[in-house]
């Protein structure tokens, strides 16, 4: 396959950009960086960063076909009664899987959110606590944290200082990691259900902003092509973000599968 050229604000958001184009996830991508790119002085000199992108090719071929040689001449050898029996074996499988296939689609149903507890005095001492000590252990002693109840509902931490991006990490995974034990340590706190929000440099509306482009994009290559898309792991918070932007278009349905933390959300074609 030919290589794409891809171009956005940052390196990330263009692989981003390719993997939707494309349609494959990111274990598939096979890309070179060409323009890392930079913000420039409040806007002036910006420079977008640019990507080569294209699907690994898969060296499987020759094995596939001596496979279909080796299964050609067994079944060339085989009885007429055998390959009667091994039709009928068939058959039945595959209605067999028809039905798992109809009983997973059954399953399938919009996340719901669960309704969220009133915060309490210890459980926000505790996760500041728990954050601070994360911090110095990374190596960041001149940080601030600050919380605070947003219009949800949930706990909102806030953690400024120097070098932020090692706490970001690539896509937002090490944050993102963080954010899931702080949870942890809050439901360890309070009996009933409370959810952490752990953001700096105000990533998490850039990282939503990026997501519900990516949702626009996504739903436009499903109805061009009618053809099901599926997106990288997220975390609930990010799906949700997916769910919310492409809700209220009547030709896209959206769902989510899989055990985390590889839960995907899915878009596809409404049937209504």
């Amino acid at each position: 396959m030919e290589y794409i050229t891809v171009s956005a604000k940052n390196v990330d958001d263009a692989i981003t950009e390719a993997l939707v184009e494309l349609g494959i996830t990111s274990d598939q991508l096979d890309y070179e960086i060409i323009e890392k790119g930079s913000a420039g002085f409040f806007g002036i000199g910006m420079k977008q960063a640019v990507i080569k992108a294209r699907k690994k090719t898969s060296p499987k071929k020759n094995l596939e076909k001596e496979k279909k040689e080796s299964s050609f001449q067994k079944k060339s050898f085989e009885k007429p009664e055998k390959k009667e029996r091994k039709k009928e074996s068939f058959q039945k499988e595959t209605v067999g899987e028809s039905k798992e296939e109809k009983e997973t689609a059954a399953k399938k149903q919009p996340e719901k959110e669960p309704e969220l507890a009133p915060v309490e005095a210890k459980t926000i001492e505790a996760c500041e606590t728990f954050i601070k000590d994360v911090l110095e252990a990374m190596g960041m002693k001149e940080t601030s944290v600050t919380s605070s109840i947003d219009e949800e509902g949930a706990l909102a931490i806030e953690v400024a200082g120097e070098g932020m991006g090692v706490l970001i990490g690539k896509r937002g995974q090490t944050l993102d990691s963080i954010q899931y034990l702080a949870n942890r340590v809050a439901n360890k706190e309070q009996e009933s259900y409370v959810r952490v929000k752990l953001d700096t440099e105000d990533y998490r509306r850039r990282r939503k902003e990026t997501l519900e482009h990516l949702a626009k994009n996504i739903a436009g290559k499903v109805k061009r092509t009618r053809r099901k898309v599926i997106l990288e792991p997220m975390n609930p918070y990010e799906r949700r973000i997916i769910h919310s932007a492409l809700q209220g278009d009547p030709a896209i349905t959206t769902h989510s599968e899989g055990e985390e933390p590889y839960r995907k959300v899915v878009v596809t074609l409404s049937r209504k």
